[in-house]
């Protein structure tokens, strides 16, 4: 009796296991866009890559990608709105770029917040996830992430908060440009690839930027100081066409969702992180160029002048019907989980 047992069980493995092959055999080929819109050279292109092929592996070749770099298929602004429209199946989202559309998700933008991308990138990444259906209803969540701690980097010296007044900066998000008025100076917005020439024709003073893609972005060529402060992080979200996404199969949904995770998050922020983390090494022995720490004292002025930033994104998430403490307190939850708190 155990023999035939096992050699019934063994035929019904058998036997699962070739329908599963032909389950993904009859799947129908899905093509998906995808679309990011730093340069084909940066460092996220090949994570993005990465979990790309992983998904062509997973589903047996039924789902392939090609990735668009480089602003090919849109400007940065607008690619929230390309996955949501179809324009992209994937697209790179940066939510800061449209200040007060997203104002839960902008709590991981807030100064003087996360220590590091690579566990930081996880820890935004599960706490997001139980806001992103409503907020970020228009297509399908995939995960979050964010670059290493960027910093200000100016023409001038910049030590203390009273010298932003007065001066023209531009914010990497809505929530650091909220610093940034506080503190008394004015916002100049434009997206990553257009920063180099707005400093370069003086419409803007100084500029905070992660510090490898400072390099990439050609921004080094016209700031000198940086500013060696982990100030903020800027968040990003990898979305996905909900169309698309509905037009797949069940096995194809599958290996879709086993992609949007903390764990992918963390993957993709990982080999990003890198990355900024070097340029900071290369700016710091590249002559003139001063890199340079600020003092406890310094430091704690910084603190105490942008707290109030704060409070001005608790309004925001309040016209949006949510609870900013609860929110808040959720996220720092999951920075501690995943010790990335600063």
């Amino acid at each position: 009796m155990k023999r035939f047992t096992f050699t019934f069980t063994a035929a019904a493995l058998a036997a699962c296991t070739l329908c599963m092959g032909a389950a993904h055999a009859q799947d129908k080929p899905v093509a998906l866009k995808l679309s990011s819109w730093v340069p084909a050279q940066h460092a996220l292109n090949p994570a993005l890559q990465a979990w790309a092929d992983d998904i062509k592996k997973q589903s047996n070749g039924t789902i392939t990608s090609t990735l668009f770099p480089s602003e090919q298929l849109g400007k940065a602004f607008d690619h929230y709105d390309m996955a949501r429209d179809g324009i992209a199946d994937f697209s790179y989202v940066n939510p800061g770029y449209q200040p007060g559309r997203f104002p839960i998700f902008a709590a991981s933008s807030l100064p003087f917040m996360i220590s590091n991308a690579k566990a930081g990138s996880a820890a935004i990444d599960a706490w997001y996830r139980q806001y992103a259906a409503k907020e970020m209803k228009d297509v399908k969540f995939c995960f979050a992430f964010a670059h290493d701690p960027g910093a200000l980097h100016s023409k001038k010296k910049i030590v203390s908060p009273a010298e932003i007044k007065g001066m023209k900066i531009r914010p990497a998000t809505s929530t650091i440009g909220q610093m940034v008025t506080l503190l008394g100076g004015t916002n100049v917005q434009s997206s990553a690839p257009e920063a180099r020439d707005m400093l370069e024709r003086g419409v803007a003073e100084a500029i905070t930027f992660p510090w490898g893609s400072l390099t990439l972005f050609g921004i080094d060529k016209v700031t000198k100081f940086h500013m060696d402060v982990p100030l903020y992080v800027t968040p990003f979200v990898w979305a996905m066409n909900m169309d698309k996404y509905n037009a797949m199969s069940t096995a194809q949904k599958k290996v879709i969702d086993d992609h949007c995770t903390s764990e992918w998050a963390e993957k993709v922020g990982s080999a990003w992180a890198d990355f900024e983390i070097g340029g900071r090494t290369k700016l710091a022995n590249e002559a003139g160029h001063e890199v340079y720490k600020l003092t406890p004292e310094q430091l704690k002025a910084w603190r105490d002048a942008v707290a109030p930033v704060e409070g001005q994104w608790a309004e925001g998430v309040k016209k949006a019907g949510g609870d900013p403490k609860q929110v808040l307190d959720s996220l720092k939850a999951s920075l501690v989980k995943y010790k990335s708190a600063l």
